[in-house]
């Protein structure tokens, strides 16, 4: 973790975010961590939001909390799981109201690398944790790296659309230039939450109406491999 490259423009964006004080101790302790524990995502995967999808092609950002904890699951991008891997709870919500929402048929697995291609920025709050501890890794400095990363989103000139689902998500809304930005926000898509609110919130097809109002090409919802 020693030199950090994304190979796109978000080395520019964030090259001095790597080198604050934060950062490097939060860099010591994952290199502990990956060391002595099984951590998710793999470290090879870590950064693979940043890499799917670069800094000046986000279109959209979804905000997760912290990555799946089981194993084979988490590969990088929020709420996306590896190639094979059966869809977790969270998931399969998005994909019931993706089905009602905008009429596609149910996605055939739970990777969404076709949504980062197009410019959807598939981001958690913290981007690590260890197997079988949801939350293990909060209160690490991945908050303050992502604070950075959508400030640095906020102050960019052309629009983005923010979908912020549960609490800590919407935590982040105060770093958002609501006057030049949108935000899609409702609680979390999980099965202790979806039932009020998430269900029937329509942020699919709400966002690609933001997106054509902007004169954007709209997500394709119903591409979720990355086969375009």
């Amino acid at each position: 973790m020693n030199n950090i490259i994304l190979g796109n423009d978000w080395d520019a964006v964030l090259k001095e975010e790597f080198t604050k004080p934060y950062f490097v101790k939060l860099r010591e302790f994952l290199e502990k961590e990956y060391a002595e524990q099984t951590i998710y995502p793999q470290m090879d995967d870590l950064w693979t939001a940043f890499k799917w999808t670069p800094f000046n092609d986000v279109k959209v950002v979804i905000l997760g909390q912290d990555p799946y904890h089981g194993p084979g699951q988490a590969h990088g991008l929020s709420f996306s799981v590896q190639q094979g891997v059966k869809i977790p709870p969270s998931l399969r919500n998005m994909f019931k109201e993706l089905v009602a929402d905008i009429g596609c048929p149910v996605p055939g697995n739970g990777t969404l690398t076709g949504w980062a291609k197009q410019g959807v920025l598939m981001l958690n709050t913290v981007l690590t944790v260890q197997q079988g501890q949801a939350h293990s890794h909060r209160k690490q400095g991945w908050e303050t790296f992502t604070d950075e990363v959508i400030r640095q989103l906020s102050e960019r000139d052309e629009p983005i659309v923010f979908i912020l689902w549960g609490r800590h998500a919407q935590d982040k809304k105060k770093l958002i230039d609501l006057s030049r930005h949108a935000v899609i926000e409702s609680v979390h898509p999980s099965p202790l939450s979806a039932s009020r609110g998430f269900l029937g919130s329509r942020p699919y097809s709400a966002t690609n109406q933001i997106l054509e109002s902007w004169d954007e090409n709209p997500i394709d919802w119903s591409t979720t491999d990355g086969v375009l």
